[in-house]
């Protein structure tokens, strides 16, 4: 094969890895692809059945040796929620003054949480604040 003709089939095999939902096998064939049409460019390999060896080695090894360590990579990433109802009882602290009923951003936890000042009375800036409750992901809040 003519070396952009495997650039070509990279292409189009990356592409079609977009396309398609995770699982990632149309990305390693695309890669080795590429790798090939490199090499093929360069006149390291000419004979086609050279090539199309060299691609299959390329794609399955790099499939076997990758893909898991990839998966593992991106399902790490993926974060759980934070329980909510655990929150119920916690002490967070606004980061601005919060009148009553309006709604600003306090810290808890180690980060930051939109909370609605569910009180009578406005909440300082650093005033320690009771979660009562949760809507949605807005904290209800109350001075303690």
């Amino acid at each position: 094969m003519i070396w952009w003709h495997w650039l070509l089939l990279g292409l189009l095999l990356l592409g079609a890895e977009m396309m398609t939902p995770g699982g990632f096998y149309i990305l390693f064939f695309g890669l080795a692809a590429l790798v090939v049409g490199a090499i093929a460019a360069l006149d390291l390999v000419q004979e086609a059945s050279a090539q199309w060896l060299l691609f299959s080695g390329i794609a399955i090894a790099s499939l076997l040796v990758f893909r898991g360590p990839l998966l593992t990579r991106i399902n790490a990433s993926k974060t759980t929620p934070p329980d909510v109802d655990s929150m119920l009882g916690e002490i967070a602290i606004p980061i601005d003054t919060l009148a009553a009923g309006a709604i600003g951003k306090v810290e808890l936890r180690g980060t930051t949480w939109s909370a609605r000042n569910a009180g009578a009375t406005s909440l300082q800036k650093g005033q320690r604040s009771k979660v009562t409750g949760m809507d949605g992901l807005t904290l209800q809040i109350s001075g303690e």
